[in-house]
């Protein structure tokens, strides 16, 4: 008998994570190549419908990559621009339009918007998504384009979910980016797998029993990519530059949870302060509270666009 449970103990703390390491090699590519969301005429017309409310007019604005793909997306100016510039980053398996929201309290208040599709998403060229170790550049690329034709006073960020990771971390290597507001950010790409492995309801499995499916995802899926996926950190982006940072967690959020918030909130080297938004689930605060997303949004941003902007930098 003692054998035998022993026996038994050891398949069950042996099996579990065996099986996640061979899950986790089988996602890889998928993490790689999320779902396209295709830019339908459906959405180009509610996009057009969203800004003829505001009183706002778009053109196409496409930018090569340093890699040469080619990024698509959209230069939206209000009736009455400010002179402020601020870049929409979208979350994963989505498009600009998912930034539609943000746009209108953007607009409306003066501050023209980019809104792109970010590699390997929408019309976006671009072999697979890295999550912010090649589009950090591709925003590079696209804040060099801006500033060249727009010559803007200010440029701002604002993004959601995988999107607010990049913006972070686009911001961490460019200081003419001089603020994000990121809601629902993942801390880095490893503590974000964390939240997967647990299927997105028991973190701490992830991190214990199922931690090797993770490991094995980002193994698997740098070495495809050919990017170290340990250097995927928003975390780390904040800590390396001092720019201000507005953070906002979903309390409900299971999906990327407040801890990542949390984490960013305190490496953030900058003038930083954080909104957690009771109830909502992820990227959902809009949703749950618009005036007073609005409110911190626009109070965030206002109070930097007083002042001086950026000196021009070369790339």
């Amino acid at each position: 008998m003692p054998r035998r449970l022993l026996r038994i103990l050891l398949i069950l703390l042996l099996v579990p994570p065996i099986m996640a390491t061979v899950m986790g090699w089988l996602v890889a590519p998928s993490f790689l190549h999320p779902v396209r969301r295709p830019l339908t005429p459906g959405l180009i017309r509610e996009a057009d419908a969203s800004f003829a409310h505001s009183r706002a007019q778009r053109e196409d604005f496409n930018v090569s990559a340093p890699d040469g793909a080619e990024l698509r997306g959209w230069k939206v100016r209000p009736q009455e621009p400010n002179g402020s510039w601020v870049l929409l980053f979208h979350g994963v398996a989505d498009n600009r339009v998912g930034a539609i929201g943000q746009s209108e309290i953007l607009l409306r208040a003066g501050y023209s918007v980019v809104m792109m599709d970010q590699r390997a998403h929408g019309e976006s060229g671009g072999a697979m998504a890295t999550y912010g170790w090649l589009e950090r550049n591709d925003t590079r690329a696209v804040v060099d384009a801006l500033a060249a034709s727009e010559h803007p006073a200010h440029i701002f960020a604002l993004g959601e979910s995988m999107g607010a990771g990049i913006a972070l971390q686009s911001a961490g290597i460019d200081p003419r980016m001089e603020a994000v507001v990121a809601e629902a950010p993942f801390a880095s790409l490893r503590e974000a797998s964390y939240d997967y492995a647990g299927l997105q309801e028991y973190p701490l499995l992830g991190k214990t029993f199922f931690a090797p499916g993770a490991w094995m995802m980002l193994y698997r899926g740098g070495k495809l990519a050919g990017f170290p996926a340990a250097g995927v950190s928003p975390e780390k982006a904040v800590a390396g530059r001092d720019f201000p940072v507005l953070l906002i967690c979903d309390e409900a959020d299971n999906t990327l949870p407040c801890r990542h918030a949390k984490r960013i909130y305190a490496a953030a080297r900058g003038p930083k302060s954080f909104w957690m938004v009771p109830g909502a689930f992820h990227t959902a605060a809009l949703g749950f509270a618009p005036e007073e997303f609005r409110r911190r949004v626009l109070e965030f941003f206002g109070q930097l666009a007083t002042g001086p902007g950026p000196r021009s930098q070369a790339r």
